[in-house]
This record gives C-alpha cells, sequence and structure tokens, in this order.
C-alpha cells in the first residue's frame, strides 16, 4: 500500500530583488508501507525542503503530493497537524532533547498531544519504549547525563512513541562516531520494522544509504534513482567530512 506519493512536485521560493529560486524540480516518489528509502545529496541539494514536504510541514509549489491516497492540499492546517503528530517520527542529527528533562518526560512529550489510552498511559506507554530502545535503566537521567548514543536512542523513542507510519530521519548520525551511529541505524531499522513504519533516511553518507532497500540521489533539485550506493556517483564525486545540508547555500547575498 502507498502511504506517500509525489508526482511533479516543484518547490519554488520567492526572493527579494532576485528571480525566483527553484529548489526542488519534477519530484516523483512513491514510499509504500515498510518501505526502507535513503536520500543522499550534496549541501545545497534540496534534502531539508525535501523533508519538510515528506513530513506535511510544507506544500509544494506545483505537483501532486498524497498521504495515505489522500491529497495533502486538501487538509485543512488542524487536520495536517494532526496527521503529522500522529503519523510522523522525525528524529534529527542533534537530538533535540528538552533540556532540564528526564529521558521519560522528553519521550512522554508526543503523548500529551495523544488522545485516550496513549494519554492516560503516557508514562507507560513512554517507559516501555525507552526499555526496547535499551534505556529502561536511563529513566530519570538527563540529557547532559547521557553519551551521544544514548541521547540518540532518547530521539529514537521520543519519535516512536506514537506509533507513526512513517518516519523521517534527518542525519541522524552526524554527530555519532563510526560505531556509534551503525548501532544507531540497526537500532532504528529493528523498531521501525517490529512497527511496520516506512523509514526515510536524509543523509550524505553512502555507509548510511546503504543500509536501506532504495536508493536515491537528489542533485540541484532532482530526485534520481541510484544503484550502488557505496559508489561515489551516489554523490556525484567526493564530499567533505564536515558536509552538512544547506538548502539555500546557492542564495545569493
Amino acid at each position: 500500500m502507498t502511504l506517500l506519493h509525489l508526482a511533479g512536485v516543484t518547490r519554488t521560493v520567492q526572493l527579494i530583488d532576485a528571480p525566483p529560486l527553484t529548489i526542488l524540480s519534477g519530484v516523483d516518489l512513491d514510499v509504500a508501507v515498510g518501505d526502507r528509502v535513503s536520500i543522499v545529496g550534496r549541501s545545497g541539494s534540496g534534502k531539508s525542503t525535501l523533508l519538510n514536504l515528506l513530513g506535511l510541514l510544507d506544500n509544494p509549489t506545483t505537483g501532486d503530493l498524497e498521504f495515505d491516497g489522500r491529497p495533502v492540499k486538501s487538509f485543512s492546517s488542524a487536520e495536517r497537524d494532526r496527521v503529522r503528530g500522529r503519523d510522523v517520527g522525525f528524529i534529527f542529527q542533534q537530538f533535540n532533547l528538552l533540556q532540564g528533562r528526564t529521558a521519560l518526560e522528553n519521550v512522554m512529550t508526543p503523548l500529551l498531544y495523544a488522545q485516550g489510552k496513549q494519554f492516560w498511559q503516557r508514562a507507560r506507554i513512554a517507559t516501555e519504549m525507552l526499555d526496547r530502545v535499551g534505556l529502561g535503566h536511563r529513566l530519570g537521567a538527563m540529557p547532559d547525563k547521557l553519551s551521544g548514543g544514548e541521547q540518540q536512542r532518547v530521539a529514537i523513542a521520543r519519535s516512536l512513541v506514537r506509533g507513526p507510519r512513517l518516519i523521517l530521519a534527518d542525519e541522524p548520525t552526524g554527530a555519532l562516531d563510526l560505531e556509534t551511529g551503525a548501532d544507531v541505524m540497526a537500532l532504528l531499522d529493528e523498531v521501525a520494522t517490529g512497527s511496520g513504519a516506512a523509514l526515510i533516511t536524509i543523509t550524505h553518507d553512502p555507509a548510511i544509504a546503504a543500509l536501506a532497500t532504495r536508493h536515491l540521489r537528489l542533485d540541484h533539485g532532482v530526485l534520481t534513482v541510484v544503484g550502488a550506493p557505496d559508489d561515489s556517483a551516489l554523490l556525484g564525486g567526493d564530499v567533505p567530512d564536515d558536509l552538512r545540508d544547506d538548502d539555500l547555500a546557492a542564495v545569493p547575498a
């Protein structure tokens, strides 16, 4: 079953005293339930803009974007927020944990916007999710007392605690060492598989991209399929170790 459908999607931003800037051009993409997709691209390729569209944070300028068979443009603002909060989980490079809140409180946060059983049993559900990612013994720990790998595990637990159907991981291992990053990706895949969620990983690292079953490259706003994730052609050449995405890097000052 198709969860996400993009056809001819473009995204253009208006600039002051300059022509409009096209960030995405004619993007076509179908993501099925349980899919494992990697999207790789250089800085300025449009990865963050595409992530915002896939996560229902923005609308395309032109083209069709459907979530679970429904045109996203037909959603009201409130419905879009509900669908995103219930069905989409975000995992970021910098963890984005709430400082001054325990691991358990961080994971409980999304459940404050849930209804019924999920809301009333939020502490139990969050505890079970932390135990699932191997942190059942760290419920009361503050973020600054957790290692980088532990913080990302908390972030994963938080993103999955409502049982999303789509997980968007934006450079999820960028702040971790190689070994810890591999462990985190294995955990993420395991938990996503257990819940049947589709997982889209946006990265500049071919090694992380290789863990997916479908491999795509975003280059100057154009999305194409690639077949060899460990090949330098995935990125169109060598990529600096400190590469980070910035869709507006090409915007003139």
